[in-house]
């Protein structure tokens, strides 16, 4: 019997899959594989095993191969087969096992996984041929991923963006599965956010989904304004990798008690706060959602408008946790995000965090990579001063310092330049207050306009 600990037990078990075609490194399957796996955990479930299979194409009806098929079934008690299901494909593909994980059937140690995860998207018919192989449940990452969103929901508005990408998964998939039941409810271990699946019907959805849609406009409509109010700040705005440290910078660069989990997802709202300890110019920073691989596209359609705060900004902050090897990749998948946002032109650094989990020589080596990156750990106070002195100095560079006397005639001009300038020397004469300041080109005209 295979020994569990007490926080695993109770625990639902998967067993992992995936299909590495041609074009897919060992490296990129791995690392995605990696992902999942700590999504799933995420979710609650305890992964048991993972079992991979190279192919030059998925299986259309079943994705595995007929002989991997059965040796999936062999980590639930399943026949591995689909009875009355022709299959068309002739591809045998090549079979390679991960080496982390038990190989063989895991019924020998008197431990069977409740439920099959598949690191991509399965169709209908695919699920209904698995779950017949298998005997369990099966779930594909898009539905792992927005169980996890539906769980850390919090506002009204990420409850409504979840759950109109929750039901636009839903929609074609009625009745597909005969094993998870309620797939409305949220398969394992879910909250629910409605009917069952049972109960609803296609127009049911779409009804409901405009339903919700109506309900966002009065609350973006909000934001817009909102948002039109902070337009005269300069706004940062921390964008990145899920789990790559935003909401710990976000809380040591802005006082904020903003939540910090070591989970992926944790922060589905976004949050503005002013940079702390404030300065001129003030500024007000951003944490948004995190992105991950394969994020369904419904999920960054319904999440738009957290996405807009990132539009909206003076400045982006790329975040990456530099201790995870695959930190490239996830840059390039935030990258492309924005990308299909239409942020791409917004003047951006690269924060790389984490660096207390590196060693010296890796540290050395990613800063040659890197040379104009901002190199920190958010639980460096040092490291923390040290970025928000580089966000000053971006917005300070634009400024102008010059003299200038306001006479004592003109002495209410000076409560507004103190909000609009940064002073350095402030003296006293017979012609009036002689200042040293630094100031922003418009506020320059703006006071010469006034002193006439």
């Amino acid at each position: 019997m295979t020994e569990q600990s007490n926080d695993d037990k109770g625990k639902k078990r998967a067993v992992l899959f995936s299909v590495q075609t041609h074009g897919v490194s060992d490296q990129e399957n791995e690392s995605s594989l990696l992902e999942l796996r700590r999504l799933v955990k995420t979710m609650g479930l305890e992964v048991v095993a993972t079992l991979t299979q190279r192919r030059s194409k998925v299986e259309t009806g079943t994705i595995l191969g007929a002989g991997k098929l059965k040796e999936l079934a062999s980590y639930t008690g399943g026949k591995g087969i689909v009875e009355g299901f022709s299959r068309k494909s002739s591809d045998k593909g090549r079979d390679n096992m991960a080496e982390n994980y038990p190989v063989g059937p895991l019924a020998n140690n008197n431990v069977e996984a409740d439920v099959v995860v598949y690191d991509g998207e399965i169709s209908t018919k695919q699920l209904q041929n698995i779950e017949r192989a298998t005997g369990v449940e099966v779930l594909d990452r898009t539905y792992v991923i927005l169980e996890i969103f539906n769980r850390h929901a919090k506002s009204r508005e990420s409850i409504i963006q979840v759950e109109i990408a929750k039901l636009a998964y839903l929609a074609p998939r009625l009745r597909a599965s005969r094993i998870g039941g309620d797939r409305q409810g949220g398969g394992v271990g879910s909250k629910g956010i409605g009917e069952t699946s049972y109960e609803l019907n296609k127009r049911h959805i779409r009804d409901r989904i405009s339903e919700l849609k109506l309900r966002l406009v009065g609350i973006r409509d909000e934001q817009n304004r909102r948002r039109s109010r902070r337009s005269e700040n300069f706004q940062v705005s921390l964008i990145g990798y899920t789990n790559a440290g935003k909401s710990s910078l976000m809380r040591k660069l802005t006082g904020s008690d903003v939540l910090v989990e070591d989970k992926l997802f944790a922060t589905l709202d976004t949050r503005v706060k002013s940079l702390q300890p404030e300065g001129f110019p003030p500024v007000l920073v951003s944490d948004t959602v995190g992105f991950i691989k394969k994020l369904p596209h419904d999920l960054v359609a319904s999440f738009q408008s957290t996405l807009d705060e990132a539009l909206a900004a003076s400045l982006l902050l790329f975040t990456v946790d530099v201790s995870d090897p695959a930190f490239r990749s996830q840059l390039a998948v935030t990258q492309s995000v924005l990308k299909e946002i239409g942020g791409e032109k917004i003047p951006s650094r690269l924060i790389l965090n984490k660096i207390d989990k590196l060693t010296t020589g890796e540290l050395e080596e990613i800063t040659r990579e890197f040379p104009d990156g901002i190199f920190i750990s958010a639980h460096n106070p040092k490291g923390v001063a040290f970025l928000r002195k580089k966000i000053l100095g971006y917005f300070e560079s634009n400024m102008i310092e010059t003299t200038m006397v306001i006479p004592y005639d003109k002495g209410h001009l000076l409560g507004q330049l103190r909000t609009k300038a940064s002073i350095i020397n402030e003296s006293y004469d017979e012609t009036g207050t002689n200042l040293r300041f630094k100031t922003f080109p418009e506020t320059l005209t703006w006071l010469q306009q006034k002193m006439g």
